[in-house]
């Protein structure tokens, strides 16, 4: 009984609906509808918005250089030149008077010999040279190592005694005494004396050459003023140390200092003589007294070219 009548119900619902429905449309048939775009198709789920509008996505390339900026040129207009100062005008000094040459007139007794300058080509060799700047006075011109090769050096080692003295050793009036290389003061090498660079220079171009011991100042003076260059034996820079003997290999007895010293005279004036000194290559002048006291120490030795 309740079935029948939920089922009645039911359909009473459902024709009513139905009714509704079928008269919906002839009631809307009097309402005015809006109106449709023709262009526009309608979405069959979603309401239209409007119009389609077409875009174009434009896609930006990676890596790519930034514009370069534009670079305007401008010509250039030097500015214009500064206008020169105007000169000022400057005291003109009134002339000097011209001095007049006046020919140089040496003092009394100045006297220079033409005697070229030659620096010792080995430590000890200051003899050797000294006496090839005599023989180049007068025109004969050697090396060092070809003279000294005519001193027939003797390099064996002194014998040393206390406080540093030297006991034996060899011969300069002979040979030349130890290293030419080695040192006066250690001492390793000594030196030579007057009858070796004698010989030499009277058998290379100076026959007439004289030498020996015991010489005046004034014959030295008087060789000087009469154009003659004169090899003396003296002490390194014009010093004064203490002096010493040995006894020769052969039994003479040496005078002998550890600076000893070769050089050639090569002018003299009333006070002075003129020296090349082959220690430095050098040409200088010192006051006689200093000479004659440095020569006395070697007992007035001396060669004369003459």
């Amino acid at each position: 009984m309740n079935r029948l009548t939920t089922i009645a119900c039911g359909g009473v619902i459902g024709v009513t609906v139905a009714g509704g429905l079928l008269v919906g449309p002839s009631r809307s048939a009097s309402l005015p509808l809006p109106p449709q775009p023709t262009s526009m198709a309608v979405s069959p789920t979603l309401p239209s918005t409007g119009a389609r509008r077409s875009w174009n996505l434009v896609s930006q390339p990676q890596n790519q250089p930034a514009p370069s900026p534009a670079e305007i040129y401008v010509e250039y207009s030097p500015p214009a030149p500064a206008p020169a100062p105007t000169p000022v005008a400057l005291p003109v000094p009134a002339p000097r008077p011209m001095a007049v040459a006046r020919p140089w007139s040496p003092p009394p007794g100045y006297v220079t010999i033409h005697v070229p300058v030659y620096r010792q080509a080995m430590v000890l060799d200051c003899e050797t040279s000294a006496l090839r700047m005599g023989l180049a006075t007068f025109g004969h011109y050697y090396g060092d190592s070809t003279l000294f090769g005519l001193e027939s050096p003797d390099t064996r080692a002194p014998v040393m005694g206390p406080n540093h003295t030297i006991v034996q050793w060899g011969d300069p009036y002979t040979n030349f005494v130890g290293n030419v290389n080695g040192s006066d003061t250690t001492p390793t090498g000594y030196g030579v004396y007057w009858p070796v660079i004698l010989s030499i220079a009277r058998s290379h171009g100076v026959p007439n050459a004289t030498g020996g011991e015991g010489y005046a100042p004034g014959t030295i003076y008087k060789a000087l003023t009469a154009g003659h260059p004169v090899e003396v034996w003296v002490e390194t820079n014009w010093m004064r140390p203490r002096l010493g003997t040995w006894t020769a290999w052969d039994g003479r007895k040496v005078r002998s200092s550890f600076v000893e010293h070769a050089v050639i005279l090569s002018g003299v004036s009333a006070s002075q003589v003129r020296v090349n000194d082959p220690l430095h290559g050098t040409q200088y002048w010192v006051s006689k007294s200093q000479f004659e006291a440095n020569w006395r120490d070697f007992n007035d030795m001396a060669v004369l070219f003459q």
